[in-house]
């Protein structure tokens, strides 16, 4: 089916034009119709699978259809679990509403604090927030829920993983009543937590179930070495120096740790890298996540906690540094390539340690994964070693070779 083929007002149809879809996905070909009746929507699919523009063109329909009357507070929420997928719908919602007279505002942690607080105050149509911050400008009053005449739930399967299902209902239940809005809700699946949510908040919702012909996504050529701890990182340069198209690659380990020793190694070599922590500020991690994009940093370094919501198009490599000892991470790693259609590349290094882990992602995904041990050529034992790290100083009033005097034990002598 054909987006031309739906009944979209003339203002969207221009935004889909601009932003050059033309066939519906199977999500938006099950889901949209449904939406444009009135009716709530639980849909299952995966990420990349075009489920925000789905739920966005619904939105902005149905806003068209009935204009609002005079009011500063938000007709539609948008939730999301993290900051990046917040900025990510947010963008396309600039490209699908460029001709739509809406007010897009994103809301969530970590900075702009007062200009995000002067937006709403100011009046917004549409709100795409993650649940902490909008619960704190709700709760000073800064604007109301009582107008929301829809509200979209994204991802809400990592809700639930992430910690946020209390804030969630907290805003669900400062909401008019499901008679009195549309909900629609995705999710990667509809587990019977996810689904007791829907039975919960939402009106009747219609059931969409988009099942993946295999778990992880079709144009990722996969393949996993086995290789020794200490291998790893001559591996991992020897294979992409013989590979000139790892443009972007994005590199995934176990621990922050690790991350900032790999990225340290990775500089030390002449290649931009940069780590995506959860300590970082937001505004550098923004930044961050930006200089990937435009291409000023080829690598990108991630544990799984910080990598969540990162949707990227053009990773042409996702390196799995370190096996991940859950099989959906190794699924949520490997969709982070081959997303519009794209062709992909997954690379993963088996350790000594780590290799145990293997039999439990291949049952998850159902196939096994090409393996292969390395030739020698695949090496390169030629690269430099990153700088020591600076150790503490020691305080002056010890000197530079004095050492802190140890405690006394026991108690203290009695003059005779």
């Amino acid at each position: 089916m054909k987006f031309t083929e739906l009944n979209f007002p003339e203002s969207v149809l221009k935004g889909i034009e601009k932003a050059g879809f033309v066939d519906l996905t199977p999500v938006q070909e099950e889901s949209i119709p449904l939406a444009l009746l009135g009716k709530d929507v639980a849909a299952q699919a995966q990420t990349g699978t075009g489920k925000t523009a789905a739920f966005l063109l619904s939105l902005f329909t149905r806003m068209l259809a009935n204009p609002r009357e005079t009011s500063n507070n938000p007709r539609a929420l948008v939730m999301a679990p993290t900051r990046e997928l917040v900025v990510q719908i947010v963008e396309d919602a600039k490209i699908l509403g460029a001709f739509c007279p809406f007010k897009v505002q994103a809301i969530f942690g970590g900075m702009d604090y007062d200009k995000q607080r002067q937006a709403l105050r100011s009046g917004v149509d549409v709100i795409v927030a993650t649940p902490g911050r909008l619960i704190d400008y709700a709760r000073q009053k800064v604007f109301s829920f009582d107008s929301v005449e829809a509200l979209v739930i994204d991802e809400a399967d990592r809700m639930f993983d992430m910690g946020f299902i209390k804030d969630l209902r907290f805003i669900l239940r400062k909401l008019p009543p499901v008679e009195k809005r549309q909900t629609m809700l995705f999710s990667a699946t509809l587990s019977h937590r996810v689904m007791e949510l829907a039975y919960e908040f939402m009106n009747l919702a219609e059931k969409v179930s988009i099942e993946p012909q295999q778990v992880t996504a079709e144009r990722v050529e996969q393949i996993l070495y086995h290789a020794g701890r200490r291998e790893k990182f001559p591996l991992l340069l020897g294979l992409l120096k013989k590979d000139p198209g790892a443009e972007r690659v994005l590199v995934f380990v176990n621990t922050k740790r690790e991350a900032e020793h790999l990225a340290e190694r990775l500089q030390a070599n002449d290649f931009k890298a940069a780590v995506i922590s959860g300590d970082i500020p937001q505004n550098k991690r923004m930044r961050i996540l930006t200089d990937f994009k435009e291409g000023h940093l080829t690598f990108l370094v991630a544990t799984d906690v910080a990598s969540r919501g990162i949707h990227i198009d053009g990773v042409t490599h996702v390196i799995n540094y370190d096996l991940p000892q859950d099989a959906e991470d190794y699924v949520h790693r490997i969709g982070r390539t081959a997303r519009a259609g794209a062709l992909g590349k997954a690379i993963s290094f088996a350790d000594e340690d780590l290799v145990f882990h293997l039999p439990d992602i291949e049952e998850y995904i159902g196939q096994k994964i090409p393996s292969a041990f390395p030739e020698d050529d695949d090496f390169c034992w030629d690269y430099k070693r990153s700088p020591p790290r600076k150790r503490a100083p020691i305080p002056e009033k010890f000197g530079a070779g004095a050492r802190k005097p140890a405690a006394r034990r026991g108690p203290p002598r009695r003059k005779p």
